[in-house]
């Protein structure tokens, strides 16, 4: 396949590399720039850039960028924009338990899809147990609204979940999507680190490296058509080594219909214990 495209393997992992490590410090820079923002709401894009100073974007390009992902300062007198409390967290509930059904932990998290010369904003849910994404939006900002309309699409189809955990994004602590999960009846969980979030971490990957890198939408209307596709594809017919090469679909429908010789039960790393065992 390589000969035939004219590329070598090599270059292609280097690629996946370096997109992987850019995604994550975007990741770490919207995190830094919503904090800056709630902070100072009349600081300009230009001014964030030379306050937040990173090295692995020029000034023009973060621009272009966080204003496609709704950081231009409106002045309309009509519209308010929501500001996040960055200083109110929520312990990490998740390290080291035994995960036995579905529905009893729900992960989410936030990527950045690069289109054309924009970047646009989507955020997933998964149900850690089957695997399965539950719930998802692609948005052109980075505000709570998409969030609050990933969770609500998981909630339509799927059992409320026990927990909820994600990492300590602004997003996350907007108190209409905190009233949502706890109206539910469900407790919330927050990662300190992007291993704690890891199956999360996980589906941006999945859905970024294995459809839309292929299918290469142009549009936010092509984005949202083929996000879509991607997910269907991937609950409905990709099959997981961890699932008994089942897709998460199939998984969860055998499990509620008791057809499954042992249901699996696995357990959640916990990555201090780790660290805590690096430092003796």
């Amino acid at each position: 396949m390589f000969k035939v495209l004219n590329i070598s393997k090599q270059a292609v992992n280097q690629y996946q590399k370096r997109q992987s490590d850019f995604d994550k410090k975007m990741n770490c820079l919207l995190i830094e720039a919503e904090e800056l923002r709630a902070e100072h709401p009349g600081c300009g894009i230009e001014k964030m850039y030379y306050t937040l100073k990173p090295n692995f974007i020029g000034r023009d390009r973060f621009i272009e960028a966080f204003m496609e992902l709704g950081f231009r300062i409106k002045r309309n007198k009509n519209y308010r924009r929501t500001t996040f409390a960055s200083n109110v967290y929520y312990p990490n509930l998740i390290q080291s338990m035994s995960v036995y059904a579905p529905s009893m932990i729900w992960q989410s998290d936030i990527t950045y899809i690069f289109v054309g010369e924009k970047f646009y904003y989507a955020v997933f849910i998964i149900d850690v147990y089957t695997k399965k994404i539950v719930g998802y939006e692609v948005s052109n900002h980075m505000r709570a609204t998409a969030n609050m309309n990933a969770l609500q699409m998981a909630l339509n189809n799927n059992e409320a979940p026990m927990i909820h955990h994600s990492d300590r994004g602004g997003q996350y602590i907007y108190g209409q999507y905190i009233n949502l999960l706890k109206e539910n009846g469900t407790e919330i969980s927050m990662a300190l680190s992007a291993q704690d979030n890891a199956y999360a971490e996980r589906i941006n990957k999945t859905i970024k490296e294995e459809y839309l890198n292929y299918w290469k939408p142009k549009t936010i209307e092509e984005l949202k058509t083929q996000l879509e596709r991607a997910v269907n594809q991937y609950n409905n017919k990709r099959p997981h080594n961890n699932l008994g090469k089942q897709t998460p679909v199939e998984f969860e429908n055998n499990w509620y219909k008791n057809k499954m010789k042992t249901k699996p039960i696995f357990t959640i790393f916990d990555y201090d214990k780790l660290i805590e065992i690096g430092q003796h």
